[in-house]
């Protein structure tokens, strides 16, 4: 890979990530919000009271990010509400999450002027989501740079192009599942650990690597999602057809194109039977999906529907209007005195963020 790297990192996803990460005991295994509550004043914080947990992570993985990675571009993107345009479209979305804790909105809020202060960019709004800002990043300046998208949220696969030197710096929640990712892919082939440069925890996902993890190519994830729905962000998908959504992804490319064929073959009876013959000898699905696949209810959504609705909700947008030129993501910018200061004014110990600096 290119030295020359535009870093995008999903503040949202990193930030709650840390957060979640040094929770207390007390806290982890409380049963009740309110049995969790109690026990706030033994998350990590300052002498007057601000959360730091997340934060202490956070800005660990930044300063190391510059120092060991050194994008030649960065810029953070976060979400700001769940009440976005995705909301608009269906009322559900994102509805079985939990009501974000206080701790962490209050670290949200700082963090980003932190970041800021120290010379970063940081994206967001009411109306898009953290994706929508990297997928709009992503195709603004892809011609001019090769981007690197740092996240847990597989989402932000489906801008992976090799083409364009686009890749994923995917979070894994231990460094073993890095590390066997790692023996899985690169180790075959004599690659050396310490060459590729990567943070702790991630691994680094090209299309190649999408589409053996995923079973689709990186442009066909929204669609995969369309099929097998979303359980983190209450996507619904078409229920009873997840097994066979990639196999048949890899056949006809695209939702509507499945559902191009299914009407073609709805013609008569027996065109029907050689499309599911054809499903189950060629593409080896076991147990067709056209039932569920053509479902049709006034009280819930389902079928193609359901489908169509699901791929949109996945969808990031990538023609958000961001004025902004490759030179204002600039690394350059950083002040790393601004992110020694903030240690100060949060009780935060030097050593525990930038190591030992003999």
């Amino acid at each position: 890979m290119s030295d020359r790297k535009f870093i995008i990192v999903d503040g949202s996803s990193m930030l709650s990530t840390c957060y979640y990460a040094v929770l207390p005991r007390e806290i982890m295994f409380a049963k009740t919000e309110e049995e969790k509550q109690k026990h706030y004043d033994k998350i990590l914080h300052a002498k007057d009271g601000t959360y730091t947990n997340a934060i202490f992570g956070m800005l660990k993985m930044v300063v190391s990010l510059m120092k060991k990675q050194k994008p030649e571009y960065i810029a953070f993107v976060f979400d700001k509400t769940r009440d976005t345009f995705r909301r608009e479209l269906y009322a559900e979305y994102k509805g079985t999450r939990g009501v974000t804790p206080e701790p962490l909105i209050n670290q949200f809020i700082l963090i980003e002027e932190i970041l800021k202060s120290a010379g970063f960019q940081v994206l967001l709004s009411e109306e898009y989501e953290a994706d929508d800002y990297a997928g709009s990043l992503v195709m603004k300046f892809r011609e001019e740079t090769s981007i690197i998208l740092m996240t847990k949220d597989h989402d932000y696969l489906q801008l992976v192009n090799d083409e364009h030197n686009v890749r994923a710096w995917m979070v894994q929640t231990k460094q073993e599942k890095a590390d066997d990712l790692y023996k899985k892919y690169y180790s075959f082939y004599g690659v050396n650990k310490k060459d590729i440069n990567l943070p702790e925890k991630v691994f680094e996902y090209t299309a190649a690597t999408v589409f053996r993890e995923e079973g689709v190519r990186p442009e066909q994830i929204a669609d995969l999602k369309g099929i097998q729905g979303d359980s983190s962000d209450n996507i619904p998908g078409v229920k009873g057809v997840s097994s066979a959504a990639p196999l048949l992804l890899r056949e006809y490319g695209t939702v509507e194109e499945i559902y191009r064929s299914i009407r073609e073959a709805e013609a008569d009876k027996k065109s029907l039977k050689e499309l599911q013959d054809f499903w189950k000898n060629e593409l080896g699905i076991s147990r067709s999906p056209y039932k569920a696949m053509t479902k049709e209810s006034e009280e819930e959504l389902c079928g193609e529907k359901a489908a169509l609705l699901s791929k949109t909700l996945a969808t990031m947008k990538t023609d958000i209007s961001i004025d902004m030129s490759l030179k204002d993501f600039s690394s350059e910018s950083y002040q790393e005195e601004k992110i020694r200061d903030w240690l100060k004014k949060l009780d935060i110990k030097e050593a525990s963020i930038f190591g030992s600096e003999k």
